[in-house]
């Protein structure tokens, strides 16, 4: 029952970290352009970005972040700093799959620079908020549950069983 309340937590955790890098990634991405609009924005065309946005982020995520917590789940590996580097992984290799590489001179074509940065910087963001919800508790599923404690002693004039 323990690992199935645990798998809860870890699919829980896993989305807001989603949602979170989803919304960190649409607004850095967009942000040039929105403070070229001078404020006059469509709220329901920005839920539609952050929707895709989170869609998206959670999509290419998916095996990655997997990767990371199986990793930290069996070793009991509780430190935020294991996942704010296991996110900025996460990240780069989220936006380094789609960038076209070259087996041929071994090398990506078309990085950006700028861009790149932001997927990391989201995928920190993202580990921090997964450690928040399911990552301080890593492998707790694992532990055996603590002894009931004895029963009190029986009065001194009771009679014995």
């Amino acid at each position: 029952m323990a690992l199935i309340g645990r798998l809860l937590v870890v699919a829980f955790g896993f989305l807001m970290a989603c949602f979170v890098a989803g919304i960190i990634v649409v607004v850095a991405v967009l942000y040039p352009e929105i403070s070229d609009f001078g404020g006059q924005i469509d709220q329901s065309a920005v839920n539609v970005v952050l929707g895709f946005g989170f869609i998206f982020i959670s999509g290419f995520a998916l095996l990655p972040a997997l990767i990371v917590v199986l990793i930290t789940e069996a070793f009991f590996i509780r430190s935020v700093l294991a996942y704010a580097v296991g996110g900025a992984i996460v990240g780069a290799a989220c936006y380094l799959g789609l960038v076209p590489f070259d087996p041929d001179m071994m090398q990506f074509h078309g990085i950006v620079r700028r861009h790149m940065e932001i997927m990391t910087g989201a995928g920190i963001v993202a580990g921090l908020v997964y450690w928040l919800i399911a990552g301080r508790t890593a492998g707790a599923w694992r532990e055996p549950s603590r002894p009931l404690p004895p029963p009190p002693p029986l009065p001194s004039q009771s009679p014995r069983p």
